[in-house]
C-alpha cells in the first residue's frame, strides 16, 4: 500500500476495536492522561456487547478469582494475574459508579437491573467521553513497526502514528457485529502465532429427525448430561434447553458445548432427565396414577399431564407402545421403558454448529507470546492485546466478559506512552 500521501495524525495509543475490551482499555488509558484514539469500523460501538445474554448482558460472575479460573478451560492459568488485578467485584463497582445498577442472579450471574445490555454500552461511552478518548470510525489494515516497536496503525485512508497499539478486534463469532478475524491477520503478520479459531458456546447438531419434530419446544428445569462413553460424564447441569430444526440450543447446551472439543476421537451423546425432581420410584408412582386416571383412554391421549404436546408423539414412538393401546393394558415392562425415556431421553450429537453461530471463539493469539500481567506482546514492544482475540475462553455465566474487562484493564493500566 502506498501511504506517502495519506493523512497522518499522532496519538500515544491507538486501540483497534470498539467492543467491550476496546472501550474499557481505551477509557482506562485515557484516564491516565494518555492521548488515546479508539478505532472502530462499525457505525456504533459495542455491537456484540449489545446482544450478549439475549440483550440483557451478563456483565460478570460474582465469584472468587479461583472460581473464575476454574470456569476458564482455555487460558485460565495465563489469566490469573489479570483476573486478580481487576476482579469481578471491581467490574461491579466500576459499572455502578458509571451509573448502572446491577443485580446478581442464580449461579452468581450479574446483570443490569434494567436487563438492558445497551445500558452497559452507554456507560462505557460516557466513560470514554469523560476521559477524552477520541473515537474514529475506520478499520485498521496493519501495524507499522520500527526497530521492534509499534510506530503506527495503518488505516484504509489514514495513518495513525503512535507508540502503542491495542488489538481488541474479537474473534470470528457473530461476524455481522464486526468480528471477522481481522486482528488475527494483523497479529500473524507481526509474527504472532494464531491458535486456529474454533466454536465455543455454540448450539449442537443432534439427532435431527427427532429434534426437528420438536422444533421450538423449550424445556425448563431439566438435567442434561453429556457422555463420551467413559464412566465420568463430560458435563452435567440443570436448566433450560431448546429443540431446533438441527438439534438443540439454549443455555444448558451452550455450556455443554464448551466441554465437547474432540469430535475426531469421541462420540458424544446427550442424556436429558425430563423429571429430575422425581426418582424412578416416585416417577413410576406418578405414571401409575396417571394411567389409573386415564385407564380407558388410548395411550396417545394419556401423557398430557407429564409431557409437552409437541414431545408426546416422539415419546410414544420411542417407547415402542402402539399409540392406540388402551392404557389399562400397558404392561409393567412397557411402563418401565417409558419411565426410562423420561429419566434418560437420549440424543446422538453429530457436531457443533458453525463458528458464526458461536457466542465465543476458542483460539486466537497464543498466550505464550503475551505478558500475562500487562497483556503486552513478547515479540513487539508497544503492542498489546485484550479480549476475545487472545486464546482464552470460558463457560457461560459472565466469565467471558470478565476476561474482556480484566485483560482490557491490564492493557490500559500498563501502557507506556
Amino acid at each position: 500500500m502506498n501511504t506517502k500521501f495519506m493523512k497522518k495524525t499522532r496519538h500515544d495509543v491507538v486501540v483497534i476495536g470498539g467492543g467491550a475490551a476496546g472501550m474499557l482499555s481505551a477509557a482506562v488509558a485515557a484516564e491516565r492522561g494518555l492521548r488515546v484514539l479508539l478505532l472502530e469500523k462499525n457505525d456504533r460501538l459495542g455491537l456484540k456487547l449489545r446482544i450478549t445474554g439475549k440483550g440483557r448482558c451478563n456483565v460478570t460472575n460474582d465469584c472468587s478469582v479461583q472460581e473464575a479460573v476454574e470456569n476458564i478451560p482455555t487460558g485460565g492459568r495465563f489469566l490469573m494475574s489479570a483476573l486478580s488485578s481487576f476482579t469481578a467485584q471491581d467490574t461491579i463497582t466500576l459499572f455502578e459508579k458509571l451509573g448502572v445498577p446491577l443485580k446478581t442472579e442464580r449461579g452468581g450471574r450479574v446483570f443490569p437491573v434494567s436487563d438492558k445490555a445497551a445500558d452497559i454500552v452507554s456507560a462505557l461511552r460516557r466513560y470514554l467521553d469523560r476521559t477524552g478518548a477520541e473515537i474514529v470510525k475506520g478499520a485498521a489494515e496493519s501495524i507499522r513497526i520500527e526497530e521492534g516497536h509499534v510506530d503506527a496503525v495503518i488505516g484504509s485512508k489514514r495513518i495513525f502514528e503512535c507508540r502503542t497499539a491495542v488489538l481488541c478486534t474479537g474473534g470470528v463469532s457473530y461476524p455481522l457485529t464486526g468480528s471477522t478475524g481481522d486482528g488475527y491477520k494483523i497479529a500473524a503478520a507481526l509474527g504472532h502465532t494464531i491458535i486456529p479459531p474454533k466454536a465455543s458456546l455454540v448450539p449442537l447438531a443432534a439427532s435431527p429427525d427427532i429434534c426437528r419434530r420438536m422444533q421450538g419446544l423449550s424445556l425448563k428445569n431439566v438435567r442434561l448430561t453429556v457422555s463420551d462413553g467413559s464412566k465420568k460424564p463430560v458435563f452435567e447441569d440443570f436448566g433450560e434447553l431448546l429443540f431446533t430444526h438441527f438439534g438443540v440450543s439454549g443455555p444448558l447446551v451452550l455450556s455443554a458445548s464448551a466441554h465437547m472439543r474432540d469430535f475426531q476421537n469421541k462420540k458424544y451423546k446427550i442424556l436429558i432427565n425430563l423429571k429430575p425432581a422425581l426418582d424412578e420410584k416416585k416417577l413410576d408412582a406418578r405414571l401409575l396414577r396417571d394411567f389409573e386416571k386415564y385407564h380407558n383412554r388410548d395411550f396417545s391421549n394419556a401423557l398430557g399431564d407429564l409431557a409437552s404436546k409437541m414431545m408426546i408423539p416422539v415419546l410414544i414412538e420411542l417407547s415402542g407402545i402402539p399409540p392406540e393401546t388402551k392404557v389399562n393394558s400397558i404392561t409393567r415392562e412397557q411402563r418401565g421403558k417409558l419411565l426410562q425415556l423420561f429419566k434418560c431421553f437420549s440424543l446422538d450429537v453429530i457436531g457443533l454448529r458453525p463458528i458464526e453461530e458461536a457466542i465465543i471463539t476458542s483460539g486466537g493469539v497464543d498466550t505464550r507470546e503475551i505478558n500475562p500481567t500487562t497483556m503486552e506482546s513478547k515479540r513487539i514492544r508497544g503492542l498489546y492485546f485484550a479480549g476475545e482475540i487472545i486464546d482464552a475462553d470460558a463457560y457461560t455465566g459472565g466469565f467471558n466478559l470478565q476476561i474482556a474487562w480484566s485483560t482490557a484493564y491490564a492493557a490500559g493500566s500498563h501502557i507506556q506512552a
